[in-house]
């Protein structure tokens, strides 16, 4: 068992290093240790996490020329996977979800709301036409009596068709029969292309990222590049900043600024950062950046969404907790009588760290062949990858049937092997104080 729970750890690093197209003999240099027995769920979040962070070492090592081992410590990896619940300011903790972001019931079943940020609060409240109460109980009375009357999926509907966020809870198999479904099942965890022959960027100092990006994800994967030494330069909106726990969360390390794109002095100045830059990093939703230039030879870029950029979800919103329950992935972690989630915020971090990971593959790579290069990653085939690339527990592989005098009986496996030993017992159990009081004869 312990030879099946190393190859289980080894299996998805070994994995996405290869979608990074990384040299298989540097995985050998990842160990693993360390509590066991974090981030508890049905599937194997701690496997993505663990392998998300490995990679994102072996890039760094890969492309710093540096011979030693990169360490995967459990209890690091899974305080990092929440360390939105770790921060304290001033010893205040943060609040994760406002009260307009969670479950609500449906008529015909569940609906997850994301309302956070007060643009997309309101445009909750405008679809489902509850009054905009500062009293937030109200709201929430409000919210929940207006969701209650319709179906699922024409919440969903509503809501985004008014710039808000709202997904109908679908069970596994929904998701795969789901268009949007079988576009992200037809991708791998995430692509990678060289788009012409432009030579590197001449880079003097350390590496230059421009951070547009928000919410966790991004900014884990630019945390990361800063961490590794990179001038990494975030950009918002000047009406629109990022919450203040998530700033102080994920911009560790950076240095941010505002610039407003759709004037033409803040256009300008962006210009030139980006002229400038070695990579650019950005998170908004598909289409949301078209009308500015973003193209620079010799450029890295690193497109991340919730949904991918294609099928007929292309264009929409979306957060981690969202991609949980459209996937098919609250109602795995969850119970007959009620959605779940995963123990951390799996997709955001795990794609975060993913990211960080394909864009130092990617400088890599560009310094010895040149090319402006493009990487495009999705919670939802992050996702993807959780459920269907990884081993997931199966009490059903650890189980057998045996009949005898009980009748036919299912019972567990002993956990007791080694190689040459038994595959079982050699009896059944019989009926109680049936058996004579003496030892077998030989």
């Amino acid at each position: 068992m312990e030879n099946d729970m190393d190859n289980t750890v080894r299996t998805g690093t070994e994995l996405l290093w290869s979608a990074l197209g990384g040299d298989p003999a540097l995985v050998d240099r990842v160990t693993y240790g360390g509590t066991s027995g974090l981030l508890p769920a049905r599937l194997p979040v701690m496997d993505l996490a663990r392998a998300s962070v490995a990679v994102a070492g072996l890039a760094a090592v890969e492309r710093a020329g540096l011979p030693g081992p990169v360490r995967v410590d459990d209890g690091a990896v899974a305080t990092a996977f929440v360390s939105e619940r770790h921060l304290r300011v001033d010893g205040r903790a943060p609040v994760s979800f406002a009260p307009l972001s969670r479950f609500w019931r449906a008529a015909d079943g569940w609906v997850r709301t994301h309302a956070n940020y007060p643009h997309h609060r309101a445009a909750l409240l405008a679809a489902l036409g509850a009054d905009d109460s500062a009293d937030s109980a109200r709201s929430v009375e409000a919210v929940a009596a207006a969701i209650g009357e319709r179906r699922a999926v024409e919440v969903e509907s509503a809501v985004y068709a008014a710039g808000g966020l709202a997904v109908a809870l679908r069970t596994p198999e929904q998701w795969a029969a789901h268009e949007q479904g079988r576009e992200v099942a037809a991708r791998p965890p995430l692509t990678r292309e060289r788009l012409d022959e432009a030579p590197p960027r001449r880079r003097s100092g350390p590496l230059r990222v421009l951070d547009l990006t928000r919410v966790i994800a991004g900014p884990v994967a630019t945390r990361t590049l800063a961490l590794l030494g990179a001038d990494v330069l975030r950009i918002d909106p000047p009406g629109n900043p990022e919450l203040p726990d998530q700033h102080a969360d994920t911009n560790v390390g950076k240095r941010t600024s505002a610039l407003d794109l759709d004037s033409p002095a803040d256009r300008r100045a962006f210009g030139e950062l980006l002229d400038a830059a070695d990579v650019l990093v950005t998170g908004y939703r598909p289409g949301a950046l078209d009308r500015f230039d973003l193209h620079r030879p010799g450029l890295v870029t690193a497109r991340l969404s919730a949904w991918g950029d294609y099928g007929p979800w292309g264009g929409r919103r979306g957060f981690d907790s969202l991609v949980q329950v459209a996937t098919g992935i609250a109602v795995t972690e969850g119970s007959a009588e009620e959605p779940g989630t995963l123990p951390a915020q799996a997709l955001d971090h795990g794609t975060g760290y993913l990211l960080a990971a394909a864009v130092l593959r990617s400088l890599t790579e560009q310094d010895r062949e040149g090319g402006t290069r493009l990487v495009r990653l999705a919670l939802a085939q992050t996702g993807h990858w959780l459920t269907h690339a990884l081993p997931r527990y199966e009490p059903e592989r650890y189980v057998t049937e045996t009949d005898g005098p009980l009748g036919r009986l299912r019972h567990a496996l002993s956990p007791v092997a080694y190689e040459g030993g038994p595959a079982g017992w050699s009896r059944p159990p019989g009926v109680a104080g049936a058996d004579a009081p003496a030892w077998l004869t030989a």
